[in-house]
């Protein structure tokens, strides 16, 4: 496998877990010319709803609504995400071969254990890609990616800072739609926390996000360290 250079690559433990998160950011940053590219973890064999072959063509359709190029998954097992030396060698790896400028990953408090396991595996992987004599599969050299963000699926946390999307929300809402066997139920689907009104939730927590700085819709993250502004506080450049 040839080694890349890109701007973004976001991990998620599922497809649709990227997207519930920060399908407005990837958008906006994909109209500027962003490379990105979506990792997700597993193929969510264990979902209530659809199947593997019904997930796969949502995510392709969602990533072509997004504007993302290309979108890859580890095919690690669904509730199987354990924080084990194979499984974070398989992701460093992935850092190392597309040698992204930024990282995403799912914030660690979630209702959903794999989004937590996703999150603390991104973690160690980000680490582990920036040693020089830490070995992978793949053999490619160290890379240490500028920064490691975490992206909101469930619930509603305080963010250490918001992305505009006013301008990607439906974009944003499209792509979430495009996962009809999820937030749709059929008659042969089950109810399930994302068939109750999910798509709507979501969008009310981003129109939230947004109020608080003034503008119609953002997207929330979290950070480990402190962000670095290019302006002053009273928005004057420095």
């Amino acid at each position: 496998m040839e080694q890349q250079t890109i701007d973004i690559l976001a991990f998620g433990a599922h497809a649709d877990d990227v997207e519930i998160g920060m399908a407005g950011s990837l958008a906006k940053w994909s109209a500027a010319g962003k490379k990105i590219v979506i990792c997700d973890l597993t193929e969510a064999e264990l979902s209530s709803n659809g199947t593997v072959m019904t997930r796969k063509a949502e995510a392709e359709a969602a990533s072509c609504i997004l504007g993302i190029a290309e979108r890859i998954n580890l095919h690690l097992p669904d509730r199987g995400l354990f924080l084990t030396e194979d499984n974070i060698c398989t992701i460093a790896n992935v850092i190392r071969k597309y040698k992204p400028t930024l990282i995403f990953a799912p914030y660690e408090e979630d209702r959903h254990p794999d989004h937590g396991n996703c999150a603390r595996l991104v973690e160690e992987a980000f680490f582990s890609a920036g040693i020089r004599k830490y070995k992978v599969e793949g053999g490619y050299p160290s890379h240490k990616a500028k920064n490691l963000y975490h992206y909101y699926i469930n619930g509603y946390t305080h963010p250490d800072f918001v992305v505009d999307i006013s301008e990607f929300i439906e974009q944003k809402i499209n792509a979430l739609q495009a996962y009809q066997t999820q937030f749709f139920r059929d008659d042969e689907g089950v109810s399930t926390p994302l068939t109750e009104g999910y798509i709507e939730g979501v969008t009310a927590r981003e129109r939230l996000f947004g109020k608080e700085v003034g503008v119609s819709f953002a997207e929330g993250f979290s950070s480990r360290t402190p962000i670095l502004l290019n302006k002053d506080l009273f928005g004057d450049k420095l």
